[in-house]
């Protein structure tokens, strides 16, 4: 057997343990089945993410927290972003909405307020980060003549009169992430470890008043490790192979996008690079190349001579 044959055969094997971007799509009869796995494959599918290896901390022979910030305007990075403006099925959601959805169906509870995962945070709180409520002048108008009844709750405002703002997968224009890299000398490798990611967006309520802000907000961190079942069942779009798509969960721990490093860990409160560099982009983005190459070289180093 000549090597293209070996290289195929190990291609549709591989492609076998992954799910189809369509679940069901080539034996469905009727269109309502598509996406729908049947009870054979349900039985059968015991695909689970890739476990973390256990790191003592002994092993551990050197380590750097960094922040990073994923562009989503960046092509490299369009998998996260899209879709965004109409439902395209299950199997083909947004990143933010899978963490959207996942928290409010509480299979995501591990949310925090901070990238440092020291506050948590309630559906209730972030829900008050995902909407906003307004009313209109003709509302206001309505209130204005018998103020006492609606002060008291002998009438409410009709529905018509509300107009009800929401976070929505197109404002998303960047996720921050933080993660550990790490040198195993156990496994003589330098490697990294995700922790938490999150929105970036505008602030709804300053939003609902000048759609055009440029005001963004941390939406919320979660912490990565444990939402790592949730990522890795929602499918990103493979531009190259749509039959087998990447799950999120790979797709991120495997670094398949670009990221600006905005900060080190460092003993001034961990201040971000724009704190000691003000005023120059550019001297901004040459720093945070010069940390991420400060990150590659030091395995290089453990192996000269």
């Amino acid at each position: 057997m000549n090597w293209k044959k070996i290289i195929v055969v190990a291609l549709v094997s591989l492609s076998s343990t992954f799910t189809f971007a369509q679940s069901n799509l080539l034996n469905a009869k009727t269109a309502d089945q598509i996406g729908k796995k049947t009870e054979a494959e349900l039985q059968a599918d015991n695909d689970k993410p890739l476990p973390y290896g256990y790191v003592m901390d002994r092993d551990v022979m050197w380590g750097r927290k960094v922040w990073e910030i994923i562009d989503l305007d960046e092509r490299v990075n369009f998998p996260l972003y899209y879709p965004v403006e109409k439902d395209l099925g299950p199997d083909r959601k947004p990143l933010y909405t899978v963490l959207k959805d996942a928290m409010e169906k509480g299979e995501i509870t591990e949310v925090y307020a901070d990238s440092y995962f020291t506050t948590k945070i309630t559906q209730k709180e972030i829900d008050g980060r995902l909407y906003a409520i307004d009313t209109t002048d003709a509302a206001i108008d309505l209130m204005n003549e018998d103020y006492e009844a609606y002060k008291s709750g002998a009438k409410t405002i009709p529905e018509e009169y509300i107009v009800k703002y929401e976070v929505t997968p197109d404002m998303v224009t960047a996720f921050k992430i933080v993660g550990l890299w790490y040198f195993d000398k156990r496994q003589g490798e330098l490697k990294y470890r995700m922790l938490g990611i999150c929105p970036v967006v505008p602030d709804i309520h300053v939003y609902k008043q000048d759609p055009e802000t440029d005001e963004m907000i941390e939406l919320f961190w979660v912490y990565f490790p444990a939402a790592r079942d949730v990522l890795h069942d929602a499918k990103a779009f493979n531009n190259k192979n749509s039959a087998i798509p990447f799950s999120f969960d790979h797709l991120l721990n495997a670094r398949r996008f670009n990221a600006l490093i905005y900060v080190e860990e460092n003993v001034y409160a961990d201040r971000e690079i724009k704190d000691y560099i003000r005023d120059n982009a550019q001297m901004q983005l040459l720093e945070a190349d010069r940390v991420k190459e400060k990150i590659r070289d030091f395995e290089q180093d453990m192996w000269s001579y």
